[in-house]
């Protein structure tokens, strides 16, 4: 494997507009692809925002904003992952859709921790934890904000083998913790990098808090965006440097799962 750059859009997009949205998604594409990226994260919902009419707003995995998004990857030759919220018979779920650089839909992840009274008015529950692709060679995985913020999920994808895990976001002030501490650390625990990539703004009574990361195995930043206006990083991911961190890092080879049947038994943590 080579270095796989990666390109992540700190953006709101235009919230309430799918089709502004999509130019900037456009845009950032054609930015992405000329600093030598092979894959673009945009961050949670960005294609709808965090709007009331967010279900109005909703398409299916194969609708025609799918089909915009996938002629953006083919046009600039660079994978595209982008949140949005997609319908499917009567449910509508918080989703990420990646394509590829020749059209093909490679993986769609349902959000399945969700976050706060919007969501879960506006939303239903993703039951898939676990959902990969491949791109130039590299796992990826996916999770949606929220779901990183819990251990057992981001363990899950290690013990699968993700190797970049891509989780679009949309986290808020004052929790500025996670993307600057708690990300880290499940990059470091997990042996995996993360792309963590945040909206910015203010959009109804939420407040987006940008500090959008590429963080790699070690637990260190390769790119990292600022708090208040939309960017475009760039870093890398590589594999040679990935390879040594879990060399030398024993955690998952450490571990006891004799002991961890308590994680799961609902009785015990008095649900």
């Amino acid at each position: 494997m080579s270095l796989l750059r990666t390109a992540l859009f700190q953006s709101s997009g235009t919230p309430g507009s799918v089709e502004e949205s999509l130019k900037a998604l456009d845009g950032a594409a054609e930015r992405a692809a000329a600093a030598g990226a092979r894959l673009l994260v945009a961050s949670e919902l960005f294609l709808a925002g965090y709007v009331d009419e967010v279900q109005d707003l909703a398409e299916a995995a194969d609708g025609p904003s799918a089909r915009a998004v996938a002629d953006i990857a083919a046009r600039y030759k660079v994978a595209v992952a982008y949140g949005y919220p997609e319908c499917d018979g009567g449910a509508v779920y918080n989703s990420v859709q990646l394509f590829g650089p020749d059209h093909a839909s490679l993986a769609n992840y349902r959000k399945t921790h969700l976050c706060g009274e919007f969501e879960r008015e506006h939303f239903t529950y993703g039951k898939d934890p676990v959902i990969q692709a491949e791109l130039d060679g590299v796992r990826i995985g996916f999770l949606i904000c929220y779901d990183v913020e819990f251990p057992e999920n981001v363990r899950a994808h290690a013990l699968a083998g993700t190797d970049l895990l891509v989780v679009p976001t949309a986290v808020m002030d004052p929790f500025q913790i996670v993307p600057e501490s708690l990300v880290p650390v499940r990059a470091f625990e997990n042996q995996m990098y993360i792309a963590y990539a945040n909206r910015i703004g203010k959009e109804q009574d939420f407040e987006f808090l940008g500090r959008s990361t590429l963080v790699g195995p070690d637990g260190k930043d390769r790119a990292r965006a600022g708090r208040g206006a939309e960017e475009l990083i760039v870093g890398d991911f590589d594999p040679a440097f990935l390879a040594a961190s879990r060399a030398e890092n024993p955690y998952l080879s450490d571990r006891r799962p004799e002991l961890y049947a308590s994680l799961t038994d609902r009785a015990r943590v008095g649900m």
